[in-house]
């Protein structure tokens, strides 16, 4: 009974895709997994205390969300995109400080349908994580991978 609240609690509340998943969505899940944990096999198997975790789960979260579209609140815990290809070379300082190898972002590259570095004009890592590619004006423009974007409720 625990699951099937949580199933429908998640259902009313999350409408992100699992790609779309935002820090506090992650934190979210675990804080889940690890709370309702006893409700469901341990020693406290009561119904009302699994329902009142869900509650306080999901309605913190709520409100996580919602600061969230506040500027400072966003730019705090969201980071910012990071330049890591530019007008055709690497960015040595931004590949190292962001972790990704050179490898990583040549596969990035080729994702985007574009053949050689020096084709690109400009190349960042997003802060979800995906790389960004735009070419040079007489680049192929094709892509093999889905566009994700984060859609927010209204």
């Amino acid at each position: 009974m625990t699951y099937a609240a949580l199933l429908v609690a998640l259902r009313i509340f999350g409408k992100r895709e699992i790609g779309q998943f935002t820090l506090y969505d992650l934190v979210f899940i675990l804080l889940v997994a690890n709370a309702l944990q006893p409700s469901m096999t341990g020693p406290d198997t009561s119904l009302t205390g699994g329902i009142v975790l869900i509650v306080a789960l999901v309605g913190t979260n709520f409100v996580i969300g919602r600061l969230d579209r506040v500027p400072r609140f966003h730019e705090l815990f969201s980071g910012s995109p990071s330049v890591i290809i530019k007008d055709g070379k690497f960015v040595p300082a931004a590949l190292k400080r962001e972790g990704l190898t050179p490898d990583e972002a040549e596969m990035a590259i080729r994702e985007h349908g574009v053949a050689d570095l020096k084709e690109v004009q400009l190349g960042v890592l997003e802060p979800d994580g995906t790389i960004s590619i735009v070419p040079t004006g007489d680049s192929v423009r094709k892509s093999r991978r889905k566009v994700r974007f984060l859609r927010r409720p209204n």
